[in-house]
């Protein structure tokens, strides 16, 4: 058979060019960029019932543990795993920002990690950039094509490319032949990235536990980098998250700032709590060694020695008492002289029952910068138990108010008043002071109503109490003792059936309370139902109440 050069040679160059292609194939991924590729990993996120809600990839950007990935995953999630590309599985610990408009988030695990370079400044248009996805093996490099570049926020890159890929890769990282990572792979009908220096400098603040976007997700968020901030947080999330996670955020602030008392302050107080005493006085003996302010070390130490005497008094850990919290508050008062300090000793020395010397602190310290209306409260206070005159407690409250009309902090000392104008019998004082305080606070403590119910019933202001004790009622609605009120005061206006079904409320509640029958036998009896009256009555006086026996000789 006689060989074709022409079509020989066509051939052996298909061949050739093939090779050539196969091998440019394999040389195409760059060194930095196969490099890269062990940054990248994937995320996987779950709910609260542990099932899965979705998956994205992402890449580390230090060898911390520190990553940027997709956002969209984290919403409703308790819980996210990433498996980095050694087959490394391991919790992602918490978000260190976020931004659900350009569905980006950082956060970080307890690991150390292998990073990628970010790239510092723009890739142009028409450049050429590989995609890498997430694998253990060999990752399918893809090399795509930017169509254009936008900027967004005046700083960063938005890029846009010319072909599709498949949707999961999204959260992949795009990056230089360099290696460096210039975005993170989006769909949105188009292949887009967002620039990964924005993903990187996200950031928490004292305010992010109110940020919309991380209030959908589970993943607890991480202290923010400065002191006063994650104080901020701290006392925000304080009382609004279970005990366990608050833990996490004291154990990650006395990390983050072993000079701040702050932490050790939180730590010690929740061991004091549980009765763990000799720790708690330990972890404050630490801190006064390694805090900056050794007054406030010492500060912290008195107030949780005080809040023990109070809740638990002397008698456990005696090494522990009030003369214990003066000494240390005293300590505090000598490194820095700040009257805080001298009000910390003065509320010790009431709660000591040293009434007369807690009334000359409290008043010296009107004289200073943290002059308020408590410190004329509590001077007021102090008289009280030093059986002052009525007058001269008056006068005190009279500048508790005055004070705090200046702060806009007058209310309380306005129910103060009321409240001692009730003692005394004074209705017609108590009952304006009553009513400024429903006015500031708004409050809706039914043990508020009621006692202005009884003032005001005391006035035979019958309108105003029977709106009260409905409140009341409204509030608490399973205080038998209170339906009881309604009911009596039903009685007195002659609201028979209204008075009847508080009544009945009453016993509904406390079947064993004899006022409810004993009402309700009484409010029959006006209606006419003799029988019924007589029936409830005698069941009042079975369950001890010697009134029922005289109404039933009636």
């Amino acid at each position: 058979m006689k060989l074709n050069i022409k079509k020989y040679m066509k051939r052996l160059y298909i061949i050739i060019a093939a090779m050539i292609i196969s091998i440019s194939g394999i040389m195409a991924q760059p060194g930095p960029v196969q490099k890269m590729a062990k940054s990248v990993f994937t995320l996987t996120t779950f709910n609260k019932d542990g099932q899965i809600i979705a998956s994205t990839q992402g890449v580390f950007i230090d060898n911390k543990g520190t990553a940027i990935s997709t956002f969209k995953p984290f919403i409703g999630a308790t819980k996210a795993t990433i498996v980095d590309a050694s087959g490394r599985s391991t919790d992602v610990d918490a978000i260190l920002g976020a931004d659900e408009l350009y569905d980006v988030a950082k956060f970080r695990i307890k690991a150390s990690t292998a990073a990628a370079t970010l790239a510092s400044s723009t890739t142009p248009a028409g450049s050429k950039v590989w995609l890498v996805p997430y694998s253990i093996k060999k990752p399918a490099f893809q090399q795509e094509e930017i169509s254009s570049v936008e900027t967004f926020n005046n700083t960063y890159n938005y890029y846009i490319f010319i072909t599709t890929v498949p949707e999961n890769a999204i959260g992949c990282p795009f990056a230089n032949k360099d290696g460096q990572v210039i975005g993170l792979m989006h769909s949105n009908g188009s292949v887009t990235a967002i620039d990964a220096q924005y993903a990187k400098q996200l950031k928490v603040t004292g305010l992010s536990t109110l940020d919309a976007a991380l209030r959908e997700t589970g993943i607890r968020t991480a202290l923010p980098d400065t002191e006063q901030e994650a104080v901020m947080m701290m006392t925000l999330k304080k009382g609004q998250i279970a005990s366990t996670d608050y833990d996490k955020y004291v154990d990650e602030f006395i990390g983050k700032f072993p000079a701040s008392a702050y932490g050790y302050k939180e730590k010690a107080s929740r061991l004091s709590n549980e009765a763990k005493y000799e720790e708690s006085s330990k972890l404050m003996e630490e801190c006064i060694k390694k805090a900056a302010k050794k007054d406030e070390a010492y500060s912290a130490y008195a107030d949780i020695i005080y809040q023990k005497a109070v809740y638990k008094g002397d008698s456990i850990y005696s090494a522990w008492n009030i003369d214990k919290a003066i000494e240390m508050i005293r300590k505090a008062y000598s490194i820095n002289a700040l009257p805080a300090y001298k009000h910390q000793e003065a509320q010790y020395s009431y709660f000591k029952g040293d009434y007369q010397q807690a009334l000359s602190m409290f008043l010296d310290l009107t004289k200073t910068n943290i002059n308020s209306g408590e410190l004329y409260y509590e001077a007021a206070q102090s008289k009280a138990q030093l059986n002052a005159p009525a007058g001269e407690i008056e006068v005190l409250l009279d500048s508790a108010i005055a004070v705090g009309q200046k702060t806009g902090l007058a209310a309380p000392y306005y129910l103060a008043r009321a409240q001692f104008f009730d003692r005394k019998g004074e209705y017609r004082k108590a009952l304006p002071d009553y009513n400024q305080y429903d006015s500031l606070t708004h409050t809706v403590d039914p043990t508020f109503f009621y006692a202005r119910y009884k003032c005001e019933t005391k006035l035979r202001m019958w309108q105003q109490a029977l709106l009260d004790i409905a409140r009341t009622c409204y509030l608490a609605p399973k205080e038998p003792t209170y339906f009881a009120e309604w009911a009596s005061l039903d009685l007195r206006v002659k609201r028979i059936d209204e008075g009847i079904s508080a009544a009945k409320a009453c016993i509904n509640l406390a079947p064993e309370y004899a006022d409810g029958y004993l009402l309700l036998g009484l409010l029959q009896r006006e209606k006419g139902l003799k029988q019924e009256s007589i029936e409830n009555l005698k069941k009042a006086q079975e369950l001890g109440d010697t009134r029922a026996e005289e109404y039933l000789k009636q």
